[in-house]
């Protein structure tokens, strides 16, 4: 594992690390990004392999971590993490639901030098909020995490993911990240892979609404300049042209998943035939240099047409592969949210399909489940 990696000029060195450490979750939402098959405790990296992957991650020219999930405060060694990450030279954010997050704790993580948290939100009025995550008093619950969290001094970033239940409240949102003290608001619609694939049809919004909430809050952003930074990733199957998924796939970022497997995105593991390296046998340089899931589309050798002689080509590296994969079959297809791709009929037939129905489907919420306890 500590062989000479041998280091290809034409590619850059990744700036940031996604660490999956649990799937474990006390939430349900419907969209929530992790695979299908989630990773069980048992299967979970330990303390000090983590620690290794964050000292390997500074060696490599890492510069930012995300401590994500599941719900990073699962894990017990959550402050031995940060810690580490903090010695080595790591800026530290922490991606949360704020269950599990005491004030105490809270309190410890600024000692150990996290230097950043993200929270996230379902809605911005407590009863759809509570049902979205699937959690009674969760809504009420981040109001108390948020008030801890930056009365200990961090910024505060607010996470809030736009579906059909909420649309209506994109503006309001942004409003109460302003509220509870957020320096600045992701507003991201639905990506449909994973769990919002399975939910697509509860979650989708008719187009207008879509239209209605990304002009409202491009409007605020305007608005508030100054108070708080809006990040704003607009609905894919509403688009014209598709988003540089991930800036381009291998080109900035990597996921360590909780047991082990490295990832040029989160939901990589949806495009079959892809073989993924694991950091118990691969140091992560090698992993990034030289892995096949890595190399699978990395640059633009592997595009098909009409991608291949696209001008916008290294613009938007032909959009999300598996977006690309879940609608064709084929990850190296033109994503279909493109209006350029010869499937884009596929996406306008899914959106009239999933928005004709008044009312939306019951949601499945996404759990893991527990690993029976050994009979004695």
């Amino acid at each position: 594992m500590n062989a000479p990696v041998h280091v290809p000029v034409h590619v850059p060195r990744p700036v940031g690390l996604l660490a999956e450490l649990t799937h474990r979750c006390p939430l349900g939402c419907p969209y929530c990004s992790n695979p299908l098959e989630m990773d069980a405790r048992t299967s979970e990296l330990d303390t000090q392999t983590w620690l290794r992957i964050f000292s390997e991650a500074a060696e490599l020219g890492i510069i930012h971590i995300h401590l994500s999930g599941g719900e990073p405060a699962s894990r017990r060694d959550l402050v031995e993490i940060v810690a580490h990450c903090a010695k080595v030279g790591l800026y530290t954010n922490l991606i949360t639901s704020g269950i599990g997050l005491s004030e105490e704790r809270v309190a410890e993580l600024s000692r150990a030098g996290l230097d950043h948290v993200q929270l996230s939100i379902q809605d911005s009025e407590a009863e759809s909020g509570d049902r979205i995550a699937g959690y009674e008093g969760a809504f009420a619950r981040k109001r108390e995490v948020a008030r801890s969290v930056t009365a200990a001094g961090f910024p505060l970033t607010v996470n809030a993911v736009i579906h059909r239940a909420n649309v209506s409240r994109a503006g309001a949102m942004v409003k109460l990240a302003i509220e509870l003290g957020a320096k600045r608001v992701e507003v991201a619609h639905t990506q449909y892979y994973g769990w919002a694939k399975t939910n697509r049809a509860a979650l989708l919004p008719p187009r207008a609404e879509a239209e209605r909430a990304v002009a409202e809050v491009e409007a605020l952003r305007a608005q508030y300049k100054g108070v708080i930074v809006i990040d704003h990733v607009i609905p894919d199957y509403h688009a014209h042209f598709p988003k540089a998924c991930m800036g381009g796939w291998a080109r900035r970022t990597l996921n360590v998943t909780p047991a082990g497997r490295v990832l040029p995105c989160h939901a990589a593991e949806t495009i079959p035939g892809l073989e993924f390296w694991n950091v118990r046998e691969h140091a992560l340089a090698d992993i990034w240099y030289t892995s096949p899931a890595f190399q699978a589309f990395r640059g633009t050798e592997w595009m098909l047409e009409p991608c291949r002689s696209c001008p916008r080509k290294e613009v938007d590296f032909g959009g999300c592969r598996c977006q690309a994969m879940a609608l064709t079959g084929d990850a190296r297809n033109a994503d279909p949210v493109c209006h350029l791709s010869p499937y884009h009929d596929r996406v306008e037939a899914i959106v009239s399909e999933d928005t004709a129905a008044e009312a939306a489907p019951d949601y499945v919420y996404r759990r893991l489940q527990r690993t029976p306890a050994p009979v004695a």
